[in-house]
């Protein structure tokens, strides 16, 4: 394995790690852990890659001529699977710690709710995208091979999350999100690879923040 490569992948588990850290062990303000997260996510990145010229950061931000109106599409039914899924299962698994988790661990509120929540859907999807697709899967494709490529980025953007969603959900409901979460990883993973850029995937997952949010909400009120 290239030196590039061994970087690339050390590079996302190291700020993976420490994401899960902030989120499991510190839990600051939201505040103070987006600003980690964006040095982690962000800035880390850049310098790797001008640390080694064959590591790229920044090209997955380029236009191109494909239109965005069916990931737009996509995206919206996205969001209604979700809130329909959500719908169909609330009677079978208990969402109630996911609230308090909320207020708790990651420290939103009904006040700060709607800060937070817009924050997450534009900013953060593209942060997140930026580093999963753009750094993590664009390399790994181009340094090593297009099937580990999709697989590690769509395994590590799983297991990311873990750290944030433990204690919301039972066993069964939580393995069944990090399914879920791994087969939208090798979703958005071919959202960037068809459209040559970032912006189809950040499309998609902006509305699947959408639809998670607007579940957040709903399950704030209800306390």
């Amino acid at each position: 394995m290239k030196k590039s490569t061994l970087a690339v992948i050390l590079t996302a588990v190291l700020c993976c790690g420490m994401m899960a850290l902030v989120d499991g062990v510190l839990m600051p303000g939201y505040a103070v852990k987006s600003i980690i997260k964006l040095i982690l996510f962000l800035l880390c990145p850049f310098l790797l890659s001008k640390a080694d010229g064959s590591i790229h950061a920044l090209e997955a931000f380029r236009l191109q001529k494909q239109g965005l109106h069916k990931p737009l599409l996509l995206g919206i039914g996205l969001y209604a699977l979700i809130l329909c899924a959500y719908f169909l299962v609330r009677g079978v698994f208990d969402f109630s710690a996911v609230a308090g988790s909320l207020t708790e661990s990651a420290g939103v509120t009904k006040d700060n709710f709607l800060f937070v929540a817009v924050y997450i859907s534009f900013v953060n999807s593209l942060l997140e995208e930026f580093f999963f697709r753009g750094f993590l899967f664009g390399n790994l494709k181009a340094l090593h091979s297009r099937r580990f490529a999709y697989l590690f980025s769509s395994v590590v953007f799983a297991l990311y999350h873990v750290a944030m969603m433990l204690g919301w959900f039972s066993l069964p409901l939580f393995l069944l999100c990090m399914a879920g979460l791994t087969a939208g990883g090798m979703i958005f993973n071919w959202l960037n690879e068809k459209q040559g850029n970032l912006y189809a995937s950040w499309f998609v997952h902006m509305f699947a923040n959408f639809a998670i949010n607007t579940i957040g909400f709903m399950l704030l009120q209800s306390r």
